[in-house]
C-alpha cells in the first residue's frame, strides 16, 4: 500500500531527533569549498546501513547515493549541498561553530540533514519505487562550481541504464516564514558574473593634476556611468543589478595615484541580457578611460546560470507541498531572487525545481530577521522533518 503524505510526515518527524542531531554535528564543524573531508566521512557515517550505492568524487569530496527501487524506472535526483562560509559565527548557539572564521551561514547543514533524512524515509519505502533515487551530496555551492564538477564526473549517468531525467533541491532561509514552501516557475535566481576594471594613468603632485592622468575622477565617472547605464539601457522586465563593491586607489593625501581598481558583480535573469551586461561594463570603462587618457583592463570572471525552474515541476513542488503542508505553506513567489545557485547547472541538463523552505525563528519579524550569509543568522529547526518528508514525497511521487 502507498504510503499516504500525513503518514509519511508523521515518520519525518518521528524521525526528527536524527535529523536535528545531524544538522548541528555538521554545523559545529564546517568546511569550506571543494575538500570537506571530515563533512563527508559525517554524511557516510549518517548513511551506512541504508541499501546504497555510494561513491565520492574524484577532484572533489562529492558524495552520490543511489537508491534503487523495487521496479525499474526513470532516475530522479535530489541534492543537498553542504559547504560553509568564511564567515565568523557570533550567534551564541550551544552548537556553534568550532572553527574560527567558519560558519554555516546559509544553511547548508540543515540541506544535507533534511536530504539524509529524506533518504532513511525512501529506503523504508524502497518497494514503493518504480526507478532509481539519487541523492547528490555536494561541495562548492559557494562559489566553487561543485555542481559543474560533479556532472563532469558523470552525476546524470550514475544510473546507465536510465539517467536522470528529474531534480528537486530545497534551500533554506531566515526570513521567509517557517514551515513555508516558496517557488515560482522560470528564473528562480539570477546569473551572477564578476567583473575588475584596472585604471592606468600617471601618477603626480596634488598641486599640479594638469601634470599628472588622474584616475580617481575617472574612476567615479565609471561608477555613476554604470547605475546610469542600467536604468537607462536595460528593459525593466528583463532585469538587472550592477553593483560595484570594491574601489582602491591612492595611498595619501597629496598624492595622484598612477592606478585606480574597481570590482563587482553583474545579476541577471536571462543568458542575452547576461552577455549584454558584460559586453555593456567593459564598453564604459573603456570610454570613460579613454576620455581621460588613461589605459584600461578589464576582466570579467563568469559566474553561475540563472536557476531557472521547469514550470510543471515548480506547480508539483506546490502541489506537493499543499497536500504534505497545508495550503497555507504552498507559497508562490513573486519575483525571483537576485542570488546565484549552482543547481542551475543541474536545471540546464534536466526538468526540476529549486524551492526555498522558509525557516525564520518564532517570534522575529521579517525585516529583524539576520538573512543568510550573516553572522548572526538563526534558522528555526522545526520544519526540518518537513523539508526531510517533501523531499521524499517529490521522489515517491516522480516514481510510481
Amino acid at each position: 500500500m502507498a504510503t499516504t503524505s500525513s503518514e509519511l510526515l508523521s515518520a519525518a518527524y518521528d524521525d526528527a531527533d536524527r535529523t536535528i542531531d545531524l544538522r548541528r554535528r555538521l554545523h559545529r564543524h564546517p568546511e569550506l569549498g571543494l575538500h570537506l573531508p571530515r563533512t563527508q566521512a559525517t554524511v557516510i557515517e549518517a548513511l551506512a546501513g541504508l541499501p546504497l550505492e555510494i561513491t565520492t568524487g574524484k577532484r572533489t569530496s562529492s558524495v552520490v547515493a543511489v537508491l534503487r527501487g523495487a521496479r525499474p524506472g526513470p532516475t530522479y535526483l535530489l541534492r543537498g549541498d553542504m559547504d560553509a562560509l568564511p564567515v565568523q559565527e557570533d550567534t551564541g548557539l550551544p552548537f556553534a561553530s568550532e572553527v574560527p572564521g567558519v560558519m554555516h551561514a546559509c544553511g547548508h547543514d540543515t540541506h544535507v540533514a533534511m536530504l539524509v533524512g529524506a533518504a532513511r524515509l525512501l529506503a523504508e519505502r524502497r518497494d514503493e519505487l518504480a526507478g532509481q533515487v539519487v541523492f547528490m551530496v555536494q561541495p562548492g555551492e559557494e562559489g566553487f562550481h561543485g555542481a559543474r564538477y560533479m556532472l563532469e564526473e558523470g552525476l546524470l549517468d550514475v544510473v546507465p541504464e536510465a539517467p536522470v531525467s528529474g531534480a528537486f533541491a530545497l534551500h533554506i532561509s531566515s526570513t521567509l516564514a517557517s514551515g513555508s514552501v516558496n517557488v515560482r516557475p522560470g528564473p528562480v535566481m539570477a546569473a551572477a558574473d564578476q567583473w575588475a576594471i584596472t585604471l592606468r594613468g600617471r601618477g603626480g603632485h596634488a598641486s599640479e593634476p594638469h601634470a599628472a592622468a588622474d584616475p580617481i575622477p575617472a574612476a567615479a565617472e565609471i561608477v555613476l556611468a554604470l547605475q546610469s547605464m542600467v536604468t537607462r539601457r536595460v528593459n525593466v522586465f528583463d532585469p538587472a543589478v550592477v553593483t560595484v563593491g570594491h574601489l582602491q586607489a591612492g595611498s595619501t593625501n597629496n598624492v595622484i595615484p598612477e592606478s585606480a581598481f574597481l570590482e563587482g558583480t553583474i545579476r541577471t535573469l536571462s543568458a542575452e541580457r547576461r552577455a549584454d551586461l558584460v559586453a555593456a561594463v567593459q564598453r564604459v570603462a573603456t570610454h570613460v578611460a579613454a576620455a581621460h587618457e588613461l589605459g584600461v583592463e578589464f576582466e570579467h570572471r563568469q559566474g553561475y546560470p540563472v536557476t531557472i525552474n521547469d514550470a510543471a515541476a515548480a506547480a508539483r513542488v506546490l502541489e506537493t507541498t499543499r497536500e504534505l503542508l497545508g495550503e497555507q505553506a504552498a507559497v508562490l513567489l513573486a519575483a525571483p531572487l537576485m542570488g546565484a545557485e549552482d543547481f542551475s547547472y543541474v536545471l540546464q541538463e534536466v526538468p526540476g525545481a529549486l524551492a526555498w523552505l522558509g525557516a525564520r525563528p518564532p517570534g522575529v519579524d521579517p525585516a529583524d530577521a539576520p538573512p543568510n550569509h550573516s553572522n548572526l543568522v538563526v534558522f528555526d529547526e522545526e520544519p526540518l522533518p518537513a523539508g526531510a518528508a517533501l523531499y521524499a514525497r517529490m521522489a515517491l511521487d516522480a516514481l510510481r
